[in-house]
């Protein structure tokens, strides 16, 4: 016999433990990929603070209890009683999904932490949390279990008006997740994107366990990154770079040819990493092929009734990064790996464009270099098309 189905069926899960019980949905898994996301999600409020011009220097600790710890130079989370709450907005933030800075354009333009559910997660499958605060005269604290306040919002001591900043500290509940080993080399990659989507903004990783520490600083921000990028191989020129800004988004871009065979694009969108691209490295792609198409038919490199240029000849040996800022990103989850606004299409397009043409122009050495290794690689597919379909035709015999 079926169980009954009543109104007594239906289980309501209050505050966070939805969050505890269905983690993976917030996170993306409870293993390696998912334990690191606490850290991006509590670097993110940092990072935040920086693309609002408030944060310069991020330290991040492993530390030997298992515990980590992040604290930054911002402004610091509000710790003033919220009205409609009527307690401190530092315990809203951390215990209540959806609630932040985030979501009030005049607090934040610009942000990574798009959900608002970010730290709250992070609050939620930790089993010891703790929240400090440096503003407004004071240093503020607040502890946590497991996502449950164990007092309320307190000042542990007067400080200067001139200290601010936020340190949070969390311990990875290891009943959620299946390892609590973080990867030095996970967190080198990831920081030291941050900080050349960030020029000038400082980044400290320091692990207690084993004695180590590194620091990350760009001061020449995305054209320092295609050049990292592309170490160890033979780059044709020098970064290529602009910027530019169309009513509230801002579009970013370095690109550089190397001597090998391989295309290297990566998209961020808010220093997000969309390790699978979106809209914003579409328009990008549009635009580089339109714009290479455009320049060897007017100077004749492109013989008339010639082939014209396809994407994989543009793109092979390329390295870009393409970085946009903007109020309202759409990415596709909640681990943000791919952006969907269609409209960015069109703008990175109608930006890059005109950029790439300009310079193009201005600079016929480099375009030179570039254009022969584009010519090169028609050439080679178009040579190894005809091979093909010469193969195809004495088999058909």
């Amino acid at each position: 016999m079926a169980d009954k189905y009543t109104a007594e069926s239906i289980k309501v899960l209050e505050g966070l433990e939805a969050v505890r019980l269905r983690p993976a949905m917030y996170l993306g898994s409870t293993g390696k990929e998912g334990l690191h996301h606490l850290v991006w999600e509590t670097i993110d409020n940092s990072v935040d603070e920086a693309l609002a011009g408030h944060c310069t220097k991020i330290v991040m600790t492993l530390n030997e209890d298992g515990s980590v710890t992040v604290e930054d130079d911002g402004r610091g989370i509000p710790v003033d009683k919220h009205p409609d709450y009527g307690v401190s907005a530092l315990q809203i933030i951390m215990t209540k999904l959806h609630a932040g800075g985030k979501f009030d354009k005049k607090t934040y333009a610009i942000s990574g932490g798009l959900h608002g559910v970010g730290i709250t997660c992070v609050n939620a499958v930790s089993k010891k949390f703790i929240a400090e605060v440096k503003r407004d005269g004071g240093l503020w604290m607040q502890e946590y279990s497991k996502g449950v306040p164990k007092a309320p919002v307190k000042k542990v001591k007067d400080l200067p008006l001139s200290e601010h900043g936020t340190t949070i500290t969390f311990y990875p509940d290891d009943e959620i997740f299946s390892t609590t080993k973080f990867d030095w080399q996970v967190l080198q990659t990831r920081f030291r994107e941050i900080t050349f989507l960030n020029a000038g903004l400082k980044i400290i990783l320091i692990d207690k366990n084993k004695g180590r520490k590194e620091e990350f600083v760009a001061e020449g921000g995305l054209s320092e990154f295609v050049k990292w990028l592309n170490e160890g191989k033979e780059a044709l020129h020098k970064p290529i770079y602009f910027k530019r800004q169309q009513e509230n988004t801002i579009v970013e871009v370095a690109v550089q040819y190397n001597n090998s065979y391989q295309e290297n694009i990566f998209g961020f969108v808010n220093t997000i990493n969309t390790v699978e691209g979106g809209t914003h490295v579409v328009g990008f792609k549009t635009a580089i092929t339109r714009v290479m198409n455009d320049y060897v038919q007017k100077t004749g490199a492109l013989k008339k009734g010639e082939e014209a240029l396809v994407g994989d000849d543009v793109r092979e040996g390329i390295t870009a990064v393409i970085s946009i800022k903007i109020p309202e990103p759409q990415f596709e989850g909640q681990t943000k790996t791919k952006l969907g606004n269609s409209e960015i299409k069109g703008m990175v397009d109608s930006i890059v464009t005109p950029a790439l043409s300009a310079f193009f122009e201005e600079n016929p050495t480099i375009t030179k270099k570039i254009i022969t290794k584009v010519l090169d690689a028609a050439k080679a597919r178009i040579a190894a098309r005809k091979a093909k379909e010469l193969v195809r035709r004495k088999n058909a015999f």
